[in-house]
């Protein structure tokens, strides 16, 4: 059956329903294929920063590296590091008074860690609308389109499978396109969610290896994680 019947034989109810249905199905591909790079360019981003980092000889060159590369854990690191500096140079002021350098570099690390987050989470809304609302648009359109199918019958006075035919399977192809925008938005909903978890695990267990060594100069458990740092990185905490 040709598709363009619908827009040449149906109304302008069964043509917005196809409308919405093509623009949430190409926007959708849309978020999928750039999502999925900026997922894949994420996971070999952190994991060279990770190692590079861990690597540094200074607080400055692991700073610089945090500055340059643009990665969650990059942004992480900085805001740590940032935040020590910055809590050192008040030194005797109002924030030392107000709280520890420890629950300081809490607070930064904690921030830069839900804005990273929070970027990830765009167009996750999206697809969740896409693929909650489009089987019930497509319906709608079916619904519509076989009205509309009941009506020429009823005017032209028969039911025969050449006068029936026609308008249901034009009607019936508006649920095939719902399903058609809303399974692969689904699919990709829950794939990116697993990725954000991912995600959000390799975060904190960067945050944690990077708060120990920022507060102590030592790691709390050597090789528990593939971003511990290794001896040599004391010496970005005593670099000053």
């Amino acid at each position: 059956m040709n598709i363009a019947l619908v827009f040449e034989h149906g109304d302008w109810v069964l043509i917005g329903v196809f409308l919405t249905l093509f623009a949430m199905s190409v926007i959708t591909w849309a978020l999928i294929f750039n999502k999925s790079l900026l997922s894949w360019r994420l996971r070999r981003g952190n994991a060279a920063f990770a190692q590079a980092f861990w690597q540094s000889h200074s607080a400055s060159q692991a700073l610089w590296l945090a500055h340059e590369s643009k990665t969650p854990l990059a942004e992480i690191a900085q805001a740590g590091l940032l935040g020590q500096q910055h809590y050192r140079r008040r030194d005797g002021s109002t924030l030392q008074a107000a709280c520890s350098m420890d629950e300081f570099l809490v607070r930064a690390i904690r921030n830069a860690m839900t804005k990273a987050l929070a970027r990830q989470q765009s167009g996750l809304t999206f697809l969740a609308s896409v693929g909650s609302t489009a089987p019930f648009i497509g319906l709608f359109g079916t619904v519509w389109g076989i009205y509309n199918a009941l009506m020429d019958i009823a005017a032209a006075g028969s039911a025969s499978m050449d006068v029936v035919a026609g308008p249901l399977g034009e009607a019936l192809v508006a649920t095939a396109a719902g399903l058609a925008a809303a399974i692969p938005a689904v699919l990709a909903y829950n794939a990116f969610n697993r990725f954000n978890r991912t995600l959000s695990q390799e975060m904190d267990a960067f945050a944690y290896d990077l708060h120990a060594y920022l507060t102590t100069g030592s790691a709390v458990n050597m090789g528990a994680s593939e971003t511990s740092a290794p001896p040599a990185t004391t010496a970005m905490v005593e670099e000053r």
